[in-house]
């Protein structure tokens, strides 16, 4: 692994090229930071340098900011490990240095990067740089000037768009907004840099120090205007959040009082935000996510991916047609079949209605629209399977269907096809269980609408090999998806850990809970939506089929409940025919539905109460040994099931909140309401021994991997 550096050189010309390199994207790390202080302090001294340019090495910026840092911070609590480069470095030395300093900018310029080249007194960046300061998905805000430079180089309403949505920007809008001086070839970068250099020293060009410009901030009542809508908005889409209106109240404050004074503020909160379980829980996520290319006896034997270039599926309903999606918006060439002509051209229109979505949204340009399209062909027959690299297998959770398909498609396909299946909940040794290449079966498990949501659970039996993992990880990325191999058993990871979270909700409705208070407390605790309003987007089909096999799998924790099935008799089915929970209007909001509550009534009196416990289960999935790290079932919570982010993921918030009152409010409801929330062996072990839910399983009795 090479090492952080900073190098100087000083060209004939007087310019010093100073160069950081961080490999792979010039991360800011602490060495860096020192080695920047060190070369700038040289330049400045040496009589034969008259201008500065400073860049980063193998094309591209920076990145940003060590995120690792961070995690020491957190690790440690230690908030000193944090440089104080915002003033000392950034400010003191090359802002108000007596030479100037030109940013020679490629590839990504990014967080502490793009602050970094803000600092200077020109930026000259290459065609299509990433420029960005996304510091708020971390839960923290541009700690190094960011919230002061940026609105006073391009206004405020771009710059809170930058910041508050983490938006990035390229070299080319930069240079309309004023953010960038030139946009020149990558061949010619450094020579233009030079040039402007010495042109800065000459005074043939301006000395701009962007801290002390206020020509864009515009009157102090639009300031106060722009900023309170920012905030009203911030309010709806960050609830929870702390960094948004915190990164707001910096800025203001130096546009109030002055830039230098923003930059100390700016400074002070940043380390205070550092230390918020938001931005600890953040960091986690993004570490968790990371880690999941980590897999044991599959990336780490020296396997190599093969090629998938066509994929069939096999299903065009919601499922199929969203996988058909994501397929050839990857570039991968994708054979629909379905029974009928009728699906067939149902699913083809829904493939064409989601990519359609996405253009509307500016999500994707139509030329790309128009070629993804290409890539798809509808069959109603195997004839075309012959030369297929994969199948992902859609159609509904009906074992003997799934069997049967699969029994087809081992006839059908080459020998080096893969086999798999989007099955949710059904073990994937019943799927396969009359084929004879169980080498080749593997789950691919994509979550609704599968084109958007960034899930892939990749689900491996004792018999897969670990090159059809390796393969099927590589498509995920392909598809831009990301994939966590899970062990195999019913519900695998993540449906397995949040099947307890409905079972509780409807626990709580028949012991006479309102139905859409829960819905709003866990809105408010940060899901997109409640359990009631979820099952109503899924359909009620969803929620029958993933009961029927959870109880036949777990007995003595599955409550059994009239409600769905009053529902359905009822002529309700949720979304899909505009009535459930909810009543659904075209153009509007769900509104609850003040009809539903007699069917809630009549749902209590049949129930027997025998007796819920996401966390629960959660510690169930960790000892069975389900995933390989307990930082995988996060961002599989967080990525899968919409779990707050700034909550680190289940395992995490569990953790943070302590194992031993999750398991003491369990046993309390377990005395109440029966074995339904008895807690699990491994969370009592785990709670009463003062071990970390997250720990190892090593640190733990008795895990039973099945990876």
């Amino acid at each position: 692994m090479k090492q952080a550096r900073v190098t100087m050189e000083v060209g004939s010309d007087g310019v010093a090229i100073i160069t950081f390199s961080n490999p792979p994207v010039n991360a800011l790390a602490l060495t860096v930071f020192d080695g920047l202080k060190e070369m700038f302090s040289e330049a400045m001294r040496r009589d034969d340098v008259k201008a500065i340019v400073v860049t980063g090495n193998g094309g591209r910026f920076s990145g940003g900011f060590d995120i690792n840092v961070f995690e020491m911070v957190h690790k440690t609590g230690d908030i000193s490990i944090l440089p104080d480069a915002s003033v000392d470095i950034f400010t003191n030395m090359i802002e108000d240095g007596k030479k100037p300093t030109v940013a020679a900018i490629e590839g990504l310029a990014l967080g502490g990067g793009l602050e970094l080249a803000l600092v200077c007194h020109a930026r000259i960046a290459a065609p299509r740089t990433q420029l960005g300061l996304p510091e708020l998905t971390l839960g923290v805000l541009p700690g190094s000037g960011g919230t002061q430079r940026l609105p006073r180089l391009i206004g405020l309403p771009k710059a809170l768009e930058i910041m508050l949505l983490s938006k990035s920007i390229t070299s080319e809008e930069g240079k309309k907004l004023g953010l960038v001086d030139a946009v020149v070839p990558s061949d010619e970068l450094l020579k233009v840099s030079r040039q402007w250099a010495l042109d800065i020293a000459g005074r043939r060009k301006p000395w701009v120090r962007s801290l002390h410009k206020t020509d864009k901030l515009g009157s102090l009542p639009e300031v106060h205007d722009i900023i309170n809508t920012a905030r009203q908005q911030a309010k709806q889409t960050a609830k929870n959040m702390p960094q948004h209106q915190a990164c707001l109240n910096v800025i203001e404050e130096g546009i109030i009082h002055g830039g230098y004074h923003g930059l100390l503020k700016e400074s002070k909160v940043f380390k205070e935000l550092v230390s918020t379980d938001t931005s600890k829980g953040l960091v986690h996520a993004f570490f968790a996510q990371r880690a999941t290319t980590k897999v044991p006896n599959v990336s780490d034997i020296g396997l190599k991916p093969r090629s998938i270039k066509k994929v069939a599926v096999i299903g065009g309903g919601l499922m199929g047609s969203g996988i058909a999606t994501a397929l050839i918006l990857g570039d991968i060439y994708v054979i629909l079949k379905e029974i009928n002509s009728e699906y067939l051209l149902k699913g083809i229109k829904a493939i064409e209605a989601n990519v359609r979505g996405l253009v509307s949204k500016r999500k994707l340009a139509q030329d790309k629209a128009e070629k993804a399209l290409l890539m798809l062909k509808g069959v109603l027959d195997y004839a075309e399977f012959s030369d297929v690299d994969m199948v992902i297998e859609a159609v509904i959770e009906n074992i003997p269907l799934k069997q049967q398909i699969f029994g087809d498609i081992e006839k059908a396909c080459p020998p080096h096809c893969i086999l798999a299946s989007n099955t949710s909940t059904i073990d994937l040794n019943i799927v396969g269980a009359k084929t004879k290449s169980q080498d080749r079966i593997v789950g691919a498990h994509f979550f609704s609408p599968a084109h958007i949501m960034p899930l892939l659970e990749i689900i491996r039996t004792e018999k897969t090999s670990p090159q059809v993992i390796l393969d099927l990880m590589t498509v995920g990325k392909t598809i831009k998806k990301v994939p966590v191999v899970v062990g195999n058993c019913t519900g695998f990871a993540v449906n397995r850990t949040f099947f307890p979270y409905t079972q509780s909700a409807h626990l709580l409705v028949n012991l006479g809970v309102d139905l859409f208070r829960i819905d709003q407390l866990i809105s408010n605790f940060g899901l997109p939506m409640g359990p009631f309003q979820l099952q109503d987007l899924a359909g009620y089909g969803v929620a029958v089929a993933t009961t029927k096999e959870f109880s036949m799998s777990f007995p003595e924790r599955t409550f059994e409940y009239p409600l769905v099935k009053l529902l359905i008799k009822n002529g309700r089915n949720g979304k899909s025919n505009g009535k459930g929970y909810y009543i659904y209007e075209k153009g509007s909001k769900p509104k609850p539905d003040p009809s539903v509550l007699p069917i809630v009534e009549e749902s209590r009196r049949l129930t027997n109460i025998m007796p819920g416990e996401v966390v629960n289960e959660a510690c169930r999935v960790l000892d069975d040994g389900v995933v390989v790290r307990a930082s995988d079932l996060d961002i599989a919570s967080v990525l899968g099931m919409s779990f707050p982010s700034y909550r680190g993921g289940i395992i995490f918030w569990a953790d943070t909140i302590g194992a031993n009152r999750v398991y003491r409010s369990l046993q309390k409801w377990s005395e109440l309401y029966g074995n339904f929330f008895r807690p699990s062996r491994f969370l009592e072990e785990r709670a009463t021994r003062g071990i970390p839910l997250s720990a190892p399983a090593s640190t733990s009795s008795g895990a039973r991997p099945r990876l």
